[in-house]
C-alpha cells in the first residue's frame, strides 16, 4: 500500500505540546490483517465538548460538520494509553492507525491532531487553530473523526489524539 506520510513538526512549549499528522492511500491492500471494527467506545463530557467545538468551527467556516466513528476514537484512545506508558507525546504508530483506518473503515485520506497538557477544550482548540498544520487537519476535507482525552493518572495532565478521515 502506498502511504504519503506529511508530519508537522512536534511544536515543545513550557505549558504544551502538539503535533499534526496525515497521510493519503490510492490504492488498497490485496491481503489485510484481521481487522475488527471497534464499535462502542464511551465518550466522556471533555470529549463530547471538544467534537462540538470543532464542528462549530467547521460549521463558522462554511464546511461540513464531521461524524464521529468509535472506532477512530478507539485508536485515538490507543495511542493516548501509549503515549501515557511511554512518557512521549508524539505520533509514533501513525502509518499502522491510517492504515487500519483505511482497511477497516475504507478511508481515503487520515490526519491527526495531537495535544498534551490542555486544561479545557477550548484551549485545545485554540492552540490548534492557531497551529496552520493543526487548523489544516481541523479545516481539511474530512467527513469523519474521532477523539479520545486521557489523563495521566500519576501527573493529572491531559492526553489528546484527534483522527480525522475522508470516508
Amino acid at each position: 500500500m502506498k502511504i504519503k506520510l506529511l508530519c508537522a513538526l512536534l511544536l515543545a512549549t513550557v505549558v504544551c505540546t502538539i503535533s499534526s499528522c496525515s497521510s493519503e492511500s490510492s490504492e488498497v491492500a490485496t491481503s489485510s490483517p484481521n481487522l475488527q471494527k471497534v464499535v462502542n467506545y464511551s465518550y466522556n463530557s471533555i470529549e463530547v465538548k471538544t467534537m462540538e467545538l470543532i464542528n462549530a468551527h467547521r460549521v463558522s467556516k462554511g464546511l461540513n460538520p464531521l461524524q464521529n466513528i468509535n472506532h477512530m476514537s478507539y485508536k485515538s484512545e490507543e495511542h493516548n494509553n501509549y503515549m501515557i506508558a511511554n512518557n512521549v507525546v508524539n505520533h509514533n504508530g501513525f502509518s499502522a492507525r491510517s492504515e487500519n483506518i483505511m482497511l477497516t473503515l475504507g478511508a481515503t485520506s487520515v490526519s491527526e491532531n495531537i495535544a498534551y497538557n490542555y486544561n479545557t477544550p477550548e484551549a485545545v482548540l485554540n492552540a490548534w487553530l492557531a497551529s496552520p498544520g493543526h487548523k489544516e487537519n481541523i479545516e481539511g476535507n474530512f467527513t469523519h473523526f474521532g477523539i479520545a482525552i486521557k489523563e495521566n493518572p500519576a501527573t493529572g495532565k491531559k492526553y489528546y489524539t484527534n483522527i480525522f478521515a475522508k470516508i
